[in-house]
């Protein structure tokens, strides 16, 4: 997993609510064992009748082409747990979201893969919204992680929250597992300890010795 320290680039304006997985990466299209996880993003949403490409969705407007940063509503990310609705948001450079609110196992699956989910209240998402648009894809917006600030413009930087163990995780590049071996020194030290205080215990943990073969 990349380190994420802060990203410069466009922000598209998504401004929807209870965006779910299956919006962001249908089913249907993901059956190859190798998807292309770029075509994936927003499939459906982005086609016009005839299945060709719909000039008027904002994911198709030339100034959002290589977006960077989403910018969306509440409960982005809703319904299943998949995991390519993340990857295919990176597919086309997004390594950023900012949104009023973000569904648990969205997020998770965001911290998992690199990308920063950034929640913010109405009030200032509401001004951030509205400088998103005026900017429309010809400025671009800086999210800071080390800061924990959003910079461009029409306004002023706008601080976000978010838990030093997350922030951690993607400043340094951490999945769960690299998260764990960060404690590798107090792990062992306790392995020692429970073998000493509980060696039956051990015992019992080994694999079951195979029978000889008659």
């Amino acid at each position: 997993m990349q380190p994420f320290t802060s990203i410069t680039g466009v922000a598209v304006p998504f401004p929807q609510n209870d965006v779910n997985t299956d919006q962001i990466a249908p089913v249907p299209t993901q059956r190859s064992l190798k998807p292309d996880y770029k075509a994936l993003f927003f499939h459906r949403a982005r086609r016009s009748a005839d299945d060709g490409l719909d000039p008027s969705h904002v994911l198709n407007l030339p100034q959002y082409a290589t977006p960077s940063i989403f910018v969306t509503g509440h409960n982005f990310g809703c319904g299943s747990s998949r995991e390519g609705a993340v990857w295919t948001m990176m597919a086309v450079g997004i390594s950023c979201i900012v949104a009023r609110s973000i569904a648990d196992l969205y997020r998770e699956n965001c911290l998992q893969n690199g990308v920063l989910p950034i929640e913010l209240p109405d009030p200032v998402a509401d001004a951030f919204d509205k400088r998103v648009v005026e900017a429309n894809g010809g400025a671009p917006f800086t999210v800071n992680l080390e800061t924990r600030t959003i910079s461009g413009p029409g306004g002023p930087d706008i601080a976000f929250e978010i838990s030093d163990a997350d922030r951690t995780r993607l400043l340094e590049g951490l999945d769960d597992i690299g998260m764990s071996l960060k404690h590798a020194n107090e792990i062992a030290a306790w392995e020692t300890r429970a073998r000493a205080a509980s060696p039956w215990l051990q015992r019992a943990l080994r694999a079951p010795e195979t029978e000889p073969a008659k």
